[in-house]
């Protein structure tokens, strides 16, 4: 059975971090959405019915009878076995949005649904970029639980500090950490294949370090952390999620932020995450063109795809940065940095197009990743049109 995952609610609101990808491809806890409910589900077939000019990238349905899912939410197991359970024509409803249906993409309509049942249960949902931090701890507790159930970690080396319950340590094959300190009593940590902490760590769950990252020498990480596949992170970072092959590897912190792929931190860039005053913090909502209350008093940054920082960078609370955006100049940016901008400041000239893909070539080389003509076309639409 395809799974068809659906951005028909929610695509714009989690901008900038979906300009390059759908909804589904967005990382929280362990797992992207789509990871998360292929492994829930044990399905591999999955398509996206997202924005046109994604699509290409992202594998557009097949005309076929299928699963159509809104995809960022925590399942309970009585809501997985509904799921589970669903007939042609059959669809799910909580707070009166429809998250699930069994349909026919041939002819698409949801005119095809003959039934609709209500959940009554509370679920976990996200609909703003905040949510992936403010809800980490639970997703982590969730991806945690469903890729280690049934399995053994690997021994944690006698060289490390430990606090907490082991059952509550998940520990990968091919993970290096040496000389470091490992706290689960205040969460679960899962280090991921290939992983290595560096001498000098101490982490403080609930953490994720997803594979092929690492944690620098001496590096504060609290939780609820995640830290996506291909990363360096150093300094100090609280309740942050890097969605992978990023880096901010130096001092500085970061805290309660969400950093999309292929983004670099110059040495010692800080971003805030309160306000001087305790008072709530303010995200830009793209959809609404407005600052948006998140109810939050910790509130960092939110960072698209291949933004960078230079060093010594110092960043607002509430900031939300674009797509391919460069911050090098001197001062706090403002609290909305557009997309390709080339300096930070409001109405600084554009990065180049062709020097957009030049350095994205060169920095995705180093992971071994090539730019493709897929992501040259996603950035050039984003160029144009936002």
């Amino acid at each position: 059975m395809q799974i068809v995952f659906s951005d028909a609610q929610y695509w714009e609101d989690f901008l900038p971090l979906t300009f390059t990808r759908p909804v589904a491809a967005m990382r929280c806890g362990i797992l992207t959405f789509s990871e998360r409910w292929q492994k829930i589900l044990e399905n591999t077939e999955i398509s996206y019915f997202t924005e046109t000019y994604l699509q290409d990238k992202f594998k557009n349905p097949e005309e076929k009878e299928s699963l159509f899912l809104v995809p960022n939410f925590l399942p309970t197991e009585t809501v997985i076995q509904q799921i589970k359970d669903l007939k042609q024509g059959e669809a799910l409803v909580y707070e009166d949005e429809l998250i699930a249906a069994k349909i026919n993409m041939k002819g698409f309509s949801l005119n095809q649904i003959e039934k609709m049942t209500d959940i009554k249960e509370n679920l976990i949902f996200f609909k703003r970029p905040k949510d992936l931090f403010t809800y980490n701890h639970h997703a982590i507790d969730f991806d945690f639980d469903l890729l280690t159930k049934g399995r053994t970690s690997q021994e944690l080396s006698s060289t490390n500090g430990f606090l907490g319950d082991k059952k509550d340590l998940f520990i990968e094959e091919g993970a290096y950490i040496e000389f470091s300190t490992i706290n689960t009593k205040t969460g679960k940590i899962y280090i991921g294949k290939n992983t290595e902490v560096m001498e000098g760590c101490h982490l403080r769950g609930p953490i994720a370090l997803c594979d092929d990252s690492k944690f620098n020498l001496g590096a504060k990480i609290y939780g609820a952390t995640t830290v996506g596949p291909h990363c360096k992170v150093g300094g100090e970072v609280n309740n942050i999620i890097i969605f992978g092959y990023s880096s901010k590897g130096h001092e500085g912190f970061v805290g309660n932020s969400v950093i999309g792929e292929w983004c670099n931190f110059g040495a010692d860039t800080n971003s805030s995450n309160m306000k001087n005053n305790y008072g709530n913090v303010k995200f830009w909502n793209y959809r609404t063109k407005a600052f948006e209350d998140t109810g939050l008093q910790f509130a960092g940054l939110i960072m698209g795809d291949h933004s960078k920082t230079a060093i010594n960078t110092q960043l607002n609370t509430g900031t939300v940065i674009g797509v391919a955006s460069n911050i090098f100049k001197p001062g706090f940016p403002p609290n909305l940095v557009e997309n390709f901008s080339w300096g930070g400041l409001k109405d600084d000239e554009r990065f180049k197009l062709d020097k957009v893909y030049e350095v994205a070539e060169r920095a995705m080389a180093r992971r071994k990743v090539s730019l493709t003509e897929e992501d040259k076309a996603i950035l050039k639409h984003i160029f144009d049109t936002y």
